[in-house]
């Protein structure tokens, strides 16, 4: 936040300090008067930034007060007031809808975030909330569109402080104030949201999490400054940074954040719906690119509930095993525990028991480290008793075990922890009671003694009911040998990939990168054009099965579509993170690492298309490996 204040030259900061579960998470320590409530790294930074703030007149808007905007927000007018600046401070609220749901086995389970999909499949446990007593709701949080934001703004504040709004709420609402768009200004409204999507994720855009990275000199690609986007009046944006500090702003890294967690050809808010069919990007100099393409449409008339709850307590063992056998070794160790349960009466006790086989040892190791792999045992359950059983075998078996066995010294994870389950919900935005507060302060005197003035807030003019998501495979799709001889390669050669959470479900956006990498230079057009028409041939929703291989199930669910501006194929596969976030058992609970994992899986690549990117020929490659 200092950074993008003092660096250059800016109207507004907007920070989007929310993950699914950062309020939940710290909403009992809060009740319990143990946390404030807030992200305190959202105080840090208004605390560093407010002098150059009030200096410069830049407004600022952030999701930071998280379980308590409104505490967050006192504490900042309460610094605005004794460093005697001419600052207005305010919060929004309405956010909060703990006090309703607390008793949800008696008014019923709002419907799941995607129960408009009869095809979609809930993990197992997914409405614990509603059949077992013994799992109290921790927090309920509806995600705000911008309409506070605005109101707030045209009554003066400079600083507003948001709970749960939308990730690109604080962007929607700056640019809706400052070119004065009204509320059914779809397009506009809609250019906005993904100029925030763009840039809320902190670096995502300037380099970070960037599946081309290594092209780029490694020191290059930490301590980086964060992106800036320039709404103009039409809803179009340019993505760009100051020009001091290191990061950069290409066609890839936008087009990587870009196809980071979305929910398919449609990206929805509270205010607007974004339909990204036509997005294009397109480098208009030095760390600027230009998105453009985004049509609007009246937003659904229900917005996203995060339920988060009490599910029970989770632990975890991890075992190493080396070298020879070890697939029996851990065949072995599986069978054993759950004969130490199964004679403890545990075994079918839990909510969830994995036994996770991570990694493969190297043929012919180099070292021991390389010939070393891992069993990860996961467990979920109700009470924390079954977990300590399963630690106990620990000691139980401790000297019977397969040879070579041995395993991290720390054994903490063991132990059981209670764990917060999540539950996406949807609710009706007639029904919310939101405002935007303003603070004043009574008297220099006392500056903690505050004047609150409450202005409601009303819902959209207009709904637009949510259809089916669309889903289809490429139309006139050519036959794959139509580009000549193959070699087997991976993916990840000629394609660059993003992959994230929505809730239990992961999104993958495949996509042609626009450089070459040698000296990523532009690529010719006729290898751009010709490698999206075998990519979108090739990647149809049977073959990212095939290559998703023993992590596929049959109770995934999957939709796909294809934004042509970006040579893009995008994926939504139900299901495969479970109840998701903290709830998951997945190792990679997030999917983060999800498109880079099937970016390393290989395929029948055309010839021409490897060596127009500089690989017909075996080279090196990151990890000491060799490709063509």
């Amino acid at each position: 936040m200092k950074y993008q204040a003092e660096l250059g030259d800016v109207d507004f900061i907007t920070g989007d300090y929310l993950a699914e579960v950062n309020i939940a998470e710290n909403a009992q320590a809060h009740a319990a008067g143990q946390h404030p409530g807030w992200e305190e790294t959202a105080w840090d930074g208004i605390q560093q930034t407010i002098d150059t703030l009030a200096q410069k007149r830049i407004k600022v808007i952030v999701n930071g007060g998280a379980h308590n905007p409104r505490g967050l927000a006192e504490k900042v007018q309460q610094l605005v007031t004794e460093r005697g600046l001419s600052l207005k401070v305010a919060y929004v609220s309405g956010d909060n809808l703990i006090d309703e749901m607390k008793d949800i086995r008696a008014k019923g389970l709002p419907p799941h975030l995607d129960s408009d999909n009869s095809e979609v499949h809930y993990a197992s446990h997914t409405l614990d909330l509603l059949a077992k007593g013994e799992k109290p709701v921790i927090s309920a949080n509806v995600y705000l569109g911008a309409r506070e934001i605005v109101k707030g703004l045209e009554n003066g504040a400079d600083i507003i402080i948001a709970g749960r709004v939308a990730d690109a709420s604080p962007v929607i609402g700056a640019a809706w104030f400052w070119h004065s768009w009204s509320d059914t200004d779809y397009d506009q409204l809609a250019g906005a949201l993904i100029a925030g999507h763009l840039i809320e994720c902190s670096g995502y855009v300037t380099g970070s999490n960037f599946a081309g990275f290594y092209e780029y000199p490694l020191d290059d690609l930490y301590d980086i400054i964060f992106g800036i986007a320039e709404v103009e009046k039409d809803g179009t944006c340019v993505i760009t940074k100051h020009d001091v500090k290191k990061g950069f702003v290409t066609e890839d890294t936008v087009k990587c954040q870009f196809l980071y967690e979305l929910q398919g050809n449609i990206y929805l808010n509270s205010d607007v719906k974004a339909i990204l069919d036509g997005v294009k990007v397109k480098q208009e100099g030095r760390d600027r690119v230009r998105l453009w393409g985004i049509k609007g449409a009246p937003p659904p008339p229900t917005t996203k509930l995060a339920i988060f709850y009490a599910a029970g307590y989770q632990s975890e063992i991890v075992v190493n095993a080396t070298g020879y056998a070890t697939s029996e070794k851990f065949d072995f160790y599986e069978r054993m525990m759950k004969f130490g349960l199964q004679r403890k009466g545990l075994l079918d006790q839990f909510d969830v028991l994995e036994f996770q086989r991570i990694g493969i040892p190297e043929a012919n190791p180099k070292s021991q480290l390389r010939s070393t792999s891992y069993l990860r045992i996961f467990a979920e359950a109700a009470n924390p008793n079954t977990n300590l059983g399963l630690a106990s075998l620990l000691g139980e078996f401790a000297m019977q075990h397969y040879s070579g066995f041995h395993s991290t010294m720390d054994h903490r994870t063991a132990i059981p922890k209670p764990y917060l389950s999540f539950y996406p919900a949807l609710y009706p935005q007639s029904k919310l009671k939101t405002s935007i507060n303003m603070l004043e302060a009574s008297s220099a005197k006392n500056p903690s003694a505050l004047q609150t003035t409450s202005i409601p807030t009303t819902p959209p003019p207009r709904f637009e009911d949510l259809e089916r998501r669309r889903s289809y495979e490429t139309r006139g799709a050519k036959e794959l040998g139509s580009w000549g001889e193959t070699r087997t390669a991976r993916l990840g050669d000629i394609v660059l990939a993003r992959s994230g959470d929505k809730g239990g479900n992961a999104n993958i956006g495949f996509f042609i990168p626009t450089a070459l990498p040698s000296a990523y230079k532009p690529a010719s057009s006729s290898l751009y054009t010709e490698s999206w028409d075998w990519l979108r041939s090739m990647l149809t929703i049977p073959k990212l099965k095939q290559l998703m291989g023993e992590s596929w199930s049959e109770s995934y669910f999957v939709e796909r579509v294809e934004f042509e501006g970006i040579l893009a194929v995008h994926f939504v596969i139900y299901g495969v993170l479970g109840r998701g976030v903290s709830g998951s058992s997945r190792l990679d609970a997030f999917a983060k690492g999800m498109g880079d994992w099937l970016r390393d899986c290989e395929v029948e690549i055309p010839v021409r298309f490897l060596e127009g990117r500089g690989l017909g020929k075996r080279e090196a490659v990151p990890g000491g490996e060799s490709k063509l």
